[in-house]
């Protein structure tokens, strides 16, 4: 009897703003996605991604300090990804995305577009209430 392989769990890559969902619109993102998807994901954050929160966490307005913040403490939860330093965070998103066949997750339109452009699974929040995911994983 041979052993099976085992199965690699799929990523999904977080984007900054979807960081903010559980605060902005009381949705606990790793359970809706883990529903959504029925299974285990590998949750992924960038370097670029952590870069833009740790300084809005410091240099944004109070309301926007205090949510970085909190979105910093939710990246514990992810394996974090070090990227190229000069690479702005949209363009890391999406060369990682197409590179390793991973899904993402933003409510950014014209990052969602330029994705859903090179094919790639994207999750968003809709209706304010609940998750989607336009394409397949």
């Amino acid at each position: 009897m041979t052993a099976k392989p085992a199965k690699k769990r799929p990523k999904i890559i977080l984007d900054s703003n979807s960081l903010f969902v559980p605060l902005q619109f009381k949705i606990d993102i790793f359970e809706q996605l883990r529903i959504l998807l029925n299974q285990n994901f590998t949750f992924i954050v960038l370097s670029p991604v952590r870069r833009e929160l740790e300084k809005l966490a410091q240099t944004g307005s109070p309301h926007l300090r205090k949510n970085a913040a909190y979105a910093l403490k939710l990246i514990e939860k992810c394996e974090l990804v070090e990227t190229d330093e000069k690479t702005c965070a949209d363009e890391a998103i999406l060369e990682t995305a197409a590179r390793g066949n991973c899904a993402v997750f933003t409510n950014d339109r014209q990052l969602r577009k330029k994705l859903r452009d090179i094919n790639v699974p994207v999750i968003y929040v809709r209706q304010k209430s609940r998750l989607e995911i336009d394409g397949r994983l």
